[in-house]
């Protein structure tokens, strides 16, 4: 049974959305190069079979600048990194995909606009992954969460191990949960299965070659917090309170330099260590929550005193 102990929406105060979104947008606008569309180097290799051995006999042929710029080709799609733009756009489909694939990161409207348009054109393309994920993540920033569930399911209809969008979608439910819904409980069992692949997925993950390591390694802990702290309240709304304490305890606790703390994390923290009796603890995660501004800033005050007068 679902913890109604908080309602809906008092998970997701605008500003928390608002962090969120923007942590999540550098995530996947700055670094989905490292966390998207696998599948892409897999159908490229299947297309490409058909016509290996013609490929074979000219590539003993090339120059050593030949090969290098054909194998700096193959690097674009390689596992772990996300569909760009062939380098010389030779078809209509790969002309449209290169301007949206060029849109800046806050042109939701025009994300939304162009990629319904691409995958209405083109509904067999091999960058319709891609354009679907990225509109998952455009919807999201709009608030539209019944377009962003559908294009995300369609995104990972085409590559389920798209961590972007596993995450996304996992993160959201959760924190929008409806108690009164009679679907729910199948919603948190969905969310939380897309929550663990993509902490599965992220576990065996390979740095792509055009990647720092540090840069990988920060875009694999941003993504890893955001997954535990989905999780966290996955199990808060399932009544599941060590549990979620545990995954907000992973979320809560990366020290890389300009990590985002969610302080939602450290309240939800607070309402699980009550509910378990450990009072002491849960006035410190409130008096993290409440040294952060924002509007839960006030209510963790509070929740803070009362679990210190619980003692």
């Amino acid at each position: 049974m679902q913890d109604k102990s908080l309602g809906q929406k008092s998970l997701s105060p605008k500003s928390t959305i608002v962090k969120t979104t923007r942590r999540f947008a550098l995530l996947f606008c700055a670094t989905a190069l490292a966390l998207a569309a696998p599948h892409i180097a897999r159908a490229q290799s299947s297309k490409q079979q058909g016509t290996q051995q013609n490929q074979s006999q000219s590539q003993q042929n090339q120059t050593p600048q030949n090969q290098d710029q054909n194998q700096n080709q193959n690097q674009n799609v390689a596992p772990g990194q996300q569909q760009a733009p062939q380098q010389n756009a030779a078809t209509p489909e790969d002309t449209d995909y290169k301007a949206f694939y060029n849109l800046k990161p806050e042109d939701t409207d025009d994300q939304i606009k162009m990629g319904e348009a691409f995958v209405a054109k083109y509904p067999a393309s091999k960058y319709d992954e891609a354009v679907y994920a990225r509109m998952t993540q455009a919807y999201f920033a709009k608030s539209d969460y019944a377009k962003m569930y559908e294009d995300g399911d369609k995104a990972l209809a085409l590559n389920p191990d798209d961590v972007s969008v596993l995450v996304r979608l996992g993160w959201v439910t959760p924190h929008n949960s409806d108690p009164n819904d009679m679907d729910a409980e199948r919603k948190l069992q969905k969310a939380e299965e897309e929550l663990k692949h993509a902490l599965d997925v992220l576990s065996t993950m390979p740095k792509p070659a055009n990647m720092t390591d540090d840069a990988f390694t920060k875009a694999k802990a941003d993504a890893a917090d955001q997954a535990h702290d989905g999780l966290g309240l996955v199990y808060f709304r399932e009544g599941k309170y060590d549990e979620s304490v545990a995954e907000l305890q992973k979320s809560t606790n990366d020290s890389t330099p300009g990590a985002v703390k969610d302080p939602t994390d450290y309240y939800v923290m607070g309402v699980d260590l009550q509910k378990l009796k450990r009072n002491s603890d849960a006035a410190d995660a409130y008096n993290k929550c409440a040294a952060m501004s924002g509007p839960l800033q006030a209510r963790c005050k509070q929740s803070a005193d009362q679990a210190k007068a619980a003692k």
